[in-house]
Protein backbone atom coordinates (compact mmCIF):
# COMPACT_ATOMS: atom_id res chain seq x y z
CA UNK A 1 0.00 0.00 0.00
CA UNK A 2 1.55 3.32 -1.07
CA UNK A 3 3.24 5.99 1.55
CA UNK A 4 0.39 8.37 1.20
CA UNK A 5 -1.88 5.31 2.88
CA UNK A 6 -0.03 4.52 5.46
CA UNK A 7 0.71 8.58 6.70
CA UNK A 8 -3.42 8.70 6.42
CA UNK A 9 -4.45 5.53 8.21
CA UNK A 10 -6.01 2.57 6.76
CA UNK A 11 -9.42 1.05 7.54
CA UNK A 12 -9.28 -2.81 8.07
CA UNK A 13 -11.68 -5.02 8.42
CA UNK A 14 -12.17 -8.71 9.60
CA UNK A 15 -15.53 -9.96 7.76
CA UNK A 16 -16.89 -13.32 8.83
CA UNK A 17 -20.26 -14.64 8.30
CA UNK A 18 -21.67 -13.41 10.65
CA UNK A 19 -19.79 -10.71 12.91
CA UNK A 20 -17.26 -7.68 11.56
CA UNK A 21 -14.53 -5.91 13.24
CA UNK A 22 -13.21 -2.70 12.31
CA UNK A 23 -10.05 -0.82 13.46
CA UNK A 24 -7.70 2.26 12.30
CA UNK A 25 -4.11 1.57 11.50
CA UNK A 26 -2.48 4.70 11.44
CA UNK A 27 1.76 5.02 10.95
CA UNK A 28 2.10 1.32 12.40
CA UNK A 29 -0.59 1.77 15.06
CA UNK A 30 -3.83 -0.05 15.29
CA UNK A 31 -6.87 1.33 16.80
CA UNK A 32 -9.09 0.10 19.68
CA UNK A 33 -10.90 -2.92 17.54
CA UNK A 34 -15.04 -2.44 16.86
CA UNK A 35 -17.17 -5.56 16.72
CA UNK A 36 -20.59 -5.31 15.05
CA UNK A 37 -23.00 -7.09 12.87
CA UNK A 38 -21.94 -7.82 8.96
CA UNK A 39 -24.13 -5.01 8.14
CA UNK A 40 -23.86 -2.23 10.17
CA UNK A 41 -20.76 -0.48 8.66
CA UNK A 42 -20.78 3.05 8.44
CA UNK A 43 -19.06 5.58 6.32
CA UNK A 44 -15.17 6.85 7.48
CA UNK A 45 -13.52 9.40 6.41
CA UNK A 46 -10.54 7.33 5.62
CA UNK A 47 -9.33 7.07 2.10
CA UNK A 48 -7.36 3.19 2.20
CA UNK A 49 -8.99 0.16 3.10
CA UNK A 50 -7.74 -3.42 3.48
CA UNK A 51 -10.32 -6.01 4.40
CA UNK A 52 -10.27 -9.57 5.54
CA UNK A 53 -13.03 -11.35 4.29
CA UNK A 54 -14.62 -14.89 5.03
CA UNK A 55 -15.13 -16.39 1.48
CA UNK A 56 -13.46 -16.71 -2.13
CA UNK A 57 -11.90 -13.71 -3.26
CA UNK A 58 -11.92 -13.35 -6.57
CA UNK A 59 -10.35 -10.52 -7.99
CA UNK A 60 -11.82 -7.50 -6.22
CA UNK A 61 -14.43 -9.57 -4.87
CA UNK A 62 -15.81 -12.14 -2.60
CA UNK A 63 -19.43 -13.42 -1.91
CA UNK A 64 -19.33 -14.74 1.53
CA UNK A 65 -20.84 -18.45 1.64
CA UNK A 66 -22.65 -18.29 4.68
CA UNK A 67 -23.80 -15.04 4.29
CA UNK A 68 -25.84 -13.40 1.53
CA UNK A 69 -23.52 -10.01 1.58
CA UNK A 70 -20.94 -9.44 -1.33
CA UNK A 71 -18.11 -7.25 -0.49
CA UNK A 72 -16.88 -5.34 -3.39
CA UNK A 73 -13.90 -3.12 -3.54
CA UNK A 74 -15.35 -1.40 -6.43
CA UNK A 75 -18.70 -0.52 -4.45
CA UNK A 76 -16.60 0.16 -1.41
CA UNK A 77 -14.46 2.87 -3.35
CA UNK A 78 -17.67 4.40 -4.66
CA UNK A 79 -19.39 4.57 -1.63
CA UNK A 80 -17.08 5.47 0.74
CA UNK A 81 -14.54 7.67 -1.22
CA UNK A 82 -11.50 5.35 -0.85
CA UNK A 83 -8.42 6.04 -2.81
CA UNK A 84 -7.34 1.99 -2.43
CA UNK A 85 -9.20 -0.99 -1.66
CA UNK A 86 -7.55 -4.28 -0.81
CA UNK A 87 -9.43 -7.67 -0.43
CA UNK A 88 -7.75 -10.94 1.45
CA UNK A 89 -9.58 -13.97 2.64
CA UNK A 90 -9.94 -14.09 5.92
CA UNK A 91 -7.75 -16.89 7.00
CA UNK A 92 -5.04 -15.61 4.76
CA UNK A 93 -4.74 -12.81 7.17
CA UNK A 94 -4.56 -15.12 10.34
CA UNK A 95 -2.27 -16.80 7.98
CA UNK A 96 0.15 -13.87 7.80
CA UNK A 97 -0.17 -13.30 11.53
CA UNK A 98 1.49 -16.45 12.63
CA UNK A 99 4.87 -15.01 12.40
CA UNK A 100 3.83 -12.12 14.55
CA UNK A 101 2.32 -13.72 17.66
CA UNK A 102 4.15 -14.26 20.96
CA UNK A 103 4.17 -16.86 23.00
CA UNK A 104 1.59 -15.80 25.36
CA UNK A 105 -0.48 -15.77 22.63
CA UNK A 106 -1.01 -19.92 22.06
CA UNK A 107 -2.08 -22.56 24.31
CA UNK A 108 -0.16 -26.15 23.29
CA UNK A 109 -2.07 -29.48 22.75
CA UNK A 110 0.25 -32.05 22.41
CA UNK A 111 3.27 -32.35 20.32
CA UNK A 112 7.26 -30.96 20.49
CA UNK A 113 8.88 -28.36 19.34
CA UNK A 114 8.14 -26.82 15.43
CA UNK A 115 10.62 -27.32 13.13
CA UNK A 116 12.48 -24.03 12.33
CA UNK A 117 11.34 -22.77 8.84
CA UNK A 118 8.38 -25.25 8.08
CA UNK A 119 4.99 -24.58 6.77
CA UNK A 120 2.04 -23.82 8.90
CA UNK A 121 -1.57 -24.26 8.89
CA UNK A 122 -4.32 -22.60 10.66
CA UNK A 123 -7.63 -23.44 10.61
CA UNK A 124 -10.96 -22.91 12.60
CA UNK A 125 -14.44 -23.55 12.67
CA UNK A 126 -16.55 -20.09 12.89
CA UNK A 127 -19.90 -19.73 10.87
CA UNK A 128 -18.15 -21.72 8.75
CA UNK A 129 -14.47 -23.39 8.54
CA UNK A 130 -11.58 -21.43 7.49
CA UNK A 131 -8.09 -22.74 6.39
CA UNK A 132 -4.88 -20.93 5.30
CA UNK A 133 -0.88 -22.33 5.23
CA UNK A 134 2.03 -19.69 5.90
CA UNK A 135 5.11 -20.68 4.37
CA UNK A 136 8.46 -19.38 4.94
CA UNK A 137 11.29 -18.64 1.98
CA UNK A 138 14.67 -16.81 1.56
CA UNK A 139 12.83 -13.41 0.78
CA UNK A 140 9.98 -13.42 3.18
CA UNK A 141 7.10 -16.03 3.82
CA UNK A 142 3.65 -16.82 1.44
CA UNK A 143 0.64 -17.00 2.82
CA UNK A 144 -1.59 -19.65 0.99
CA UNK A 145 -5.20 -19.17 0.91
CA UNK A 146 -7.30 -22.38 0.82
CA UNK A 147 -11.42 -23.37 0.65
CA UNK A 148 -10.28 -26.87 2.22
CA UNK A 149 -13.53 -26.49 4.74
CA UNK A 150 -15.26 -27.23 1.74
CA UNK A 151 -13.08 -30.76 1.06
CA UNK A 152 -14.96 -34.03 2.06
CA UNK A 153 -15.26 -34.57 5.36
CA UNK A 154 -13.78 -37.51 6.57
CA UNK A 155 -14.66 -40.32 8.86
CA UNK A 156 -13.25 -42.74 11.24
CA UNK A 157 -15.90 -45.45 12.10
CA UNK A 158 -18.93 -47.04 11.49
CA UNK A 159 -20.88 -44.45 13.58
CA UNK A 160 -19.25 -41.30 11.77
CA UNK A 161 -20.07 -43.28 8.71
CA UNK A 162 -23.89 -43.19 9.32
CA UNK A 163 -23.67 -39.71 10.52
CA UNK A 164 -22.62 -38.76 6.94
CA UNK A 165 -24.61 -41.03 5.43
CA UNK A 166 -27.63 -38.92 7.37
CA UNK A 167 -26.29 -35.61 6.59
CA UNK A 168 -25.47 -36.79 2.91
CA UNK A 169 -29.52 -37.03 2.87
CA UNK A 170 -29.99 -33.71 3.77
CA UNK A 171 -26.83 -32.04 1.72
CA UNK A 172 -25.58 -34.16 -0.88
CA UNK A 173 -22.14 -33.25 -0.65
CA UNK A 174 -20.86 -33.25 3.11
CA UNK A 175 -18.08 -31.21 3.51
CA UNK A 176 -15.90 -30.69 6.69
CA UNK A 177 -17.74 -27.46 6.90
CA UNK A 178 -21.32 -29.00 7.34
CA UNK A 179 -20.04 -30.65 11.10
CA UNK A 180 -17.24 -28.17 12.02
CA UNK A 181 -18.35 -24.73 12.56
CA UNK A 182 -21.52 -23.46 14.52
CA UNK A 183 -24.20 -24.95 12.16
CA UNK A 184 -22.17 -27.89 12.02
CA UNK A 185 -22.24 -28.82 15.43
CA UNK A 186 -25.58 -27.83 15.51
CA UNK A 187 -25.94 -30.83 12.21
CA UNK A 188 -24.43 -33.02 14.42
CA UNK A 189 -26.43 -33.01 17.26
CA UNK A 190 -29.17 -32.89 15.13
CA UNK A 191 -28.14 -35.98 13.98
CA UNK A 192 -27.36 -37.80 16.16
CA UNK A 193 -30.79 -37.09 18.19
CA UNK A 194 -32.15 -38.58 14.65
CA UNK A 195 -30.18 -41.42 14.20
CA UNK A 196 -30.61 -42.32 18.33
CA UNK A 197 -34.32 -41.83 18.18
CA UNK A 198 -33.71 -39.22 20.78
CA UNK A 199 -35.73 -36.24 21.60
CA UNK A 200 -33.13 -32.96 22.32
CA UNK A 201 -34.65 -29.90 23.13
CA UNK A 202 -33.51 -26.75 19.90
CA UNK A 203 -30.01 -25.52 20.98
CA UNK A 204 -27.82 -23.27 18.91
CA UNK A 205 -24.04 -24.30 19.28
CA UNK A 206 -23.26 -21.96 22.12
CA UNK A 207 -25.38 -23.92 24.24
CA UNK A 208 -24.54 -27.38 22.59
CA UNK A 209 -21.30 -27.01 24.09
CA UNK A 210 -22.09 -25.39 27.13
CA UNK A 211 -24.65 -28.42 27.91
CA UNK A 212 -21.84 -30.80 27.06
CA UNK A 213 -19.40 -28.84 29.14
CA UNK A 214 -21.91 -29.55 32.01
CA UNK A 215 -22.43 -32.98 31.14
CA UNK A 216 -26.45 -31.76 31.50
CA UNK A 217 -27.02 -33.28 28.23
CA UNK A 218 -26.03 -36.24 26.64
CA UNK A 219 -26.83 -35.54 22.90
CA UNK A 220 -24.73 -32.18 23.38
CA UNK A 221 -21.79 -34.23 24.64
CA UNK A 222 -22.06 -37.11 22.10
CA UNK A 223 -22.50 -34.21 19.04
CA UNK A 224 -19.42 -32.19 20.82
CA UNK A 225 -17.32 -35.40 21.13
CA UNK A 226 -18.26 -36.32 17.77
CA UNK A 227 -17.06 -32.64 16.41
CA UNK A 228 -13.56 -32.43 18.48
CA UNK A 229 -12.66 -35.73 17.05
CA UNK A 230 -13.52 -35.14 13.12
CA UNK A 231 -12.30 -31.87 13.58
CA UNK A 232 -8.98 -33.80 14.75
CA UNK A 233 -9.48 -36.18 11.72
CA UNK A 234 -9.70 -32.89 9.48
CA UNK A 235 -6.53 -30.83 11.26
CA UNK A 236 -4.48 -34.29 10.25
CA UNK A 237 -5.22 -34.04 6.71
CA UNK A 238 -4.20 -30.98 5.97
CA UNK A 239 -0.93 -31.39 8.43
CA UNK A 240 0.08 -33.92 6.06
CA UNK A 241 -1.17 -32.08 3.42
CA UNK A 242 1.09 -29.02 3.91
CA UNK A 243 3.82 -30.32 5.84
CA UNK A 244 3.17 -28.47 8.56
CA UNK A 245 5.86 -29.55 10.76
CA UNK A 246 6.03 -25.63 11.70
CA UNK A 247 2.68 -26.58 13.77
CA UNK A 248 -0.88 -26.20 13.26
CA UNK A 249 -2.68 -23.33 14.75
CA UNK A 250 -6.52 -23.69 15.63
CA UNK A 251 -8.85 -19.96 15.82
CA UNK A 252 -12.25 -19.84 15.09
CA UNK A 253 -15.18 -18.16 17.03
CA UNK A 254 -16.62 -22.05 18.50
CA UNK A 255 -13.23 -22.35 19.91
CA UNK A 256 -13.66 -19.95 22.80
CA UNK A 257 -16.48 -22.25 23.87
CA UNK A 258 -14.23 -24.83 23.90
CA UNK A 259 -10.60 -24.39 24.69
CA UNK A 260 -10.89 -26.71 28.03
CA UNK A 261 -13.17 -29.53 26.27
CA UNK A 262 -10.60 -29.86 23.39
CA UNK A 263 -7.53 -31.08 24.90
CA UNK A 264 -9.71 -33.61 26.80
CA UNK A 265 -11.11 -34.98 24.02
CA UNK A 266 -10.02 -37.10 20.96
CA UNK A 267 -8.97 -34.03 19.19
CA UNK A 268 -5.49 -35.15 19.12
CA UNK A 269 -4.94 -38.69 19.11
CA UNK A 270 -7.30 -38.34 15.88
CA UNK A 271 -5.37 -35.89 14.92
CA UNK A 272 -2.04 -38.52 14.74
CA UNK A 273 -3.73 -41.46 13.51
CA UNK A 274 -2.51 -41.54 9.99
CA UNK A 275 -1.32 -45.20 9.72
CA UNK A 276 2.29 -45.42 8.56
CA UNK A 277 2.88 -41.29 8.76
CA UNK A 278 1.26 -41.53 12.51
CA UNK A 279 5.07 -40.78 13.89
CA UNK A 280 5.48 -37.80 11.45
CA UNK A 281 1.93 -36.32 13.12
CA UNK A 282 2.80 -37.14 16.44
CA UNK A 283 5.72 -34.09 16.74
CA UNK A 284 3.63 -31.62 15.25
CA UNK A 285 2.54 -29.17 17.76
CA UNK A 286 -0.73 -27.86 17.65
CA UNK A 287 -1.31 -24.44 19.42
CA UNK A 288 -4.80 -22.74 20.11
CA UNK A 289 -4.54 -19.37 19.39
CA UNK A 290 -5.62 -16.80 22.27
CA UNK A 291 -5.59 -13.74 20.78
CA UNK A 292 -8.30 -11.60 20.37
CA UNK A 293 -7.92 -10.83 16.98
CA UNK A 294 -5.37 -12.21 15.27
CA UNK A 295 -6.34 -11.14 11.91
CA UNK A 296 -5.62 -7.77 12.66
CA UNK A 297 -1.96 -8.55 13.51
CA UNK A 298 -2.00 -10.14 10.18
CA UNK A 299 -3.17 -7.31 8.24
CA UNK A 300 -1.06 -5.45 9.74
CA UNK A 301 1.81 -7.50 8.66
CA UNK A 302 0.12 -7.01 5.19
CA UNK A 303 0.06 -3.11 5.10
CA UNK A 304 3.70 -3.04 6.03
CA UNK A 305 4.33 -5.02 3.14
CA UNK A 306 2.71 -2.85 0.90
CA UNK A 307 4.07 0.33 2.35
Amino acid sequence: MEESGKSKGVVLADVGGTNVRFALSRNGTLSSIEHMMVADYHRSAIRHALFGVAGVVEGERCALPNNPCIVAADELRARFNFSDVHIVNDFEALAWSLPHLAAKDFRMIGGRAPKANAPMVVLGPGTGLGVAAYVRGEKGGLAVRSEGGHATLPRGSLREDAIIAKLRQQFGHVSAERALSGSGLENLYHTIASLESRTAPERDAAEIAQAAAAGSCATSRDALDTFCALFGAVAGNLALTFGAQGGVYIAGGIVSHIRDFLPQSQFRSRFEVKGRLSPYLEAIPIYLILHDDPAFVGLQSLIAQRA
